[in-house]
């Protein structure tokens, strides 16, 4: 057997190298297919330098397809997801890694070419380094020197392709493309996470038990009418066991996440994180870790990733505040619960799509939390297939991914057009998008859709200052089908995307959360407390009261979608019904203290500046509404 596998994986090699080469054929082109999504999205406004030298360096990763196929894999999950019948990662990889006679004939082309190859321990992916020229050998592509979006390049001038006897094999190539491709995180704080800032005390402490009839402003400046209405002062941030009480209100007895593990993946690692969280507990009424219950995986250094665009776009100090939020948040959810928090080498969409791999090879998580992602998808992601791949592992496991929408709305303010942003709008994963939340004694007395509108003081009337501000991401992919479970439910999507967002929770940095970190301020680093919102918030609040739910099943879930789109009776249908108009939000203008005075505004609760709206059954602002006890109920 062994033999014979060598001699049939040498053959597969000679024929993909004469294939490529033409050796034995003279007559006969070569054949080849694009690689999928290979093509830059940016190439129609680009500006082509020319050809970059034949000797420039070229640093590549090729994805392989799993064993068996996508589609394969697609249907695994499904019927996993549904019968809870789940591999462990040893069975996974075992039947779905690519086989040793794929990794041999995929890089014996590349090899061929003149290209450096080294191969994933699992078959995931091969590294290949080289030069232009052999890289322009091996994709069939010429590779030029671009400037786009002031950005400079060396791109592809098209698609790459692989030769027809392994195209099969290859679902993603990045790297030929120098853009440097990141994700964001999806938080919304006044000012830079990396540095101090402190809310303005001048707020509820639950919703709307403070007005400016009530409250007099610190400095007397007198705040007029709203549309002929008072309006209260903002929340000055929801704590752990307000959010909790709330939304888990009516859940069985027991119920605390206990015996479950929540992944959250970010990118870089906060040094004060447990310190950090622990006191955030504590200080609010709840407990601290015990030994053991938080954990992280590290890889094996960060780094730092800029370009002469954006050069602190990943920045890791910034993404510190996102960490934090998102380890405090699952926490106040389900106070039981372990946590395992994955860092990403960067914030470069490979180095988070490592991530993954870590988590679904460790198999210790049951669900994972993301709070980050792209910006659109008219244009598929490079990744999307090599990123699914990594989603259906996990749910042929019984993990299920979770994600934020993203905090921009449509994104029409950003791009123009209507669009959804990646990987939430991937149809394996649930895509989390955001409300504004009003929690009383009484638990969530309203919510609406998360979209603001800002309104500052001018010649002592509220005008608009800024038309939209910020809301919850949400509407129709214009590139990622529509999936069976969603046309099931009678979703009517106009383009025949996928529709987001699923679900939704909390995120309107109005009515946000009260998060404790360690920060930077003049007199040098200190612990304090600020409000926080963003679909970065929604994602963990959901993914923290779900791990209640794999509790209380015994077992974990997988694919989430399906189950929720069948039987939807666990969230709180958001229609925007007796809600205020807004809140009143009173901050400092120095954002520590008010040396500078104070700044008053007004944020808006579900504006119209977008194509979003909010109503009766499933929405593209809210999904299928907010979580409540019902959710909580055991699958079966």
């Amino acid at each position: 057997m062994r033999k014979n596998s060598l001699g049939v994986a040498l053959v597969a090699v000679a024929a993909v190298f004469a294939a490529f080469t033409g050796a034995g054929a003279a007559t006969a082109a070569p054949v080849s297919k694009p690689i999928p999504n290979s093509s830059p999205g940016w190439l129609t406004h680009g500006k082509n330098l020319g050809a970059a030298s034949p000797n420039a360096a070229v640093s590549a990763r090729v994805y392989l397809a799993p064993n068996g196929g996508l589609d394969a894999l697609k249907a695994a999950a499904t019927t996993a997801s549904s019968t809870h019948k789940y591999l462990t990662p040893a069975q996974y990889h075992a039947k779905y890694d690519a086989t040793a006679s794929t990794v041999n004939a995929v890089s014996g082309w590349l090899t061929g070419a003149g290209l450096t190859v080294s191969a994933d321990p699992n078959h995931r992916y091969l590294d290949v380094t080289g030069s232009v020229a052999a890289a322009n050998k091996a994709f069939g592509v010429s590779i030029s020197n671009f400037t786009h979006d002031g950005l400079s390049v060396q791109a592809p001038t098209g698609a790459a392709t692989a030769p027809d006897a392994v195209a099969a094999s290859v679902i993603a190539v990045s790297g030929l493309d120098t853009t440097v491709s990141v994700v964001q995180p999806l938080t919304q704080k006044p000012s830079p996470p990396s540095a101090g800032f402190r809310n303005a005390q001048v707020c509820s402490h639950w919703y709307g038990d403070a007005t400016p009839a009530t409250v007099p402003t610190p400095d007397g400046t007198t705040l007029p009418l709203f549309n002929g209405k008072v309006l209260p002062y903002s929340p000055c941030g929801y704590t752990g066991p307000q959010l909790r009480n709330s939304y888990e209100a009516g859940a069985a007895a027991g119920l605390n996440g206990h015996g479950v593990t929540v992944a959250i993946t970010d990118a870089y690692a906060s040094p004060t994180i447990e310190s950090d969280a622990n006191r955030y507990a504590t200080d609010n009424g709840d407990a601290a870790f015990t030994a053991g219950q938080f954990s992280q995986s590290m890889p094996d250094s960060f780094r730092q990733v800029q370009n002469n665009k954006s050069p602190k776009q990943c920045d890791a100090s910034g993404w510190y505040g996102e960490e934090t939020l998102d380890v405090e948040a699952v926490h106040a959810m389900a106070p039981a619960a372990n946590i395992r928090y994955y860092a990403g080498k960067s914030c470069q969409d490979s180095d988070l799509l490592d991530t993954f791999s870590r988590i679904n090879d460790e198999g210790v998580a049951n669900i994972v939390t993301n709070s980050w992602g792209g910006v659109g998808d008219v244009v598929k992601p490079t990744l999307l297939q090599a990123y699914e791949v990594a989603f259906l592992q996990g749910a042929v496991q019984g993990i299920s991914y979770v994600f934020s929408t993203g905090d921009s709305g449509d994104e029409v303010t950003n791009l123009g057009t209507p669009q959804t942003d990646y990987p939430a709008s991937d149809p394996y994963v649930t895509g989390v998008g955001g409300t504004s939340t009003a929690i009383t004694q009484a638990g969530v007395t309203a919510e609406t859709g998360w979209q603001t509108t800002k309104y500052g003081l001018s010649s002592g009337a509220w005008a608009v200052t800024v038309p939209f501000l910020y809301g919850g991401g949400g509407g129709y992919s214009s590139n990622i089908a529509e999936p069976a479970y969603q046309v099931a439910a009678g979703i009517h999507s106009p383009n025949g995307g996928r529709a987001l967002p699923d679900v939704s929770m909390d995120a309107d940095p109005t009515t946000g959360m009260l998060v404790g970190q360690t920060q930077s301020f003049p007199a040098g680093a200190a612990y304090d407390t600020y409000r926080i919102g963003g679909t970065s918030l929604a994602s963990p609040l959901f993914a923290g009261m779900t791990a209640l739910k794999i509790q209380a099943s015994g077992h974990g879930l997988g694919l989430l979608n399906p189950m929720i789109y069948a039987n939807h009776s666990g969230f709180n249908d958001v229609t925007g019904a007796n809600i205020d108009a807004g809140n009143i939000r009173v901050d400092f203008v120095n954002g520590l203290d008010a040396t500078n005075g104070y700044v008053y505004s007004v944020r808006s609760f579900n504006t119209t500046h977008t194509t979003l709206t909010v109503g009766t059954g499933w929405d593209t602002e809210t999904g299928w509404g907010s979580a409540r006890a019902g959710w909580l109920t055991p699958a079966p």
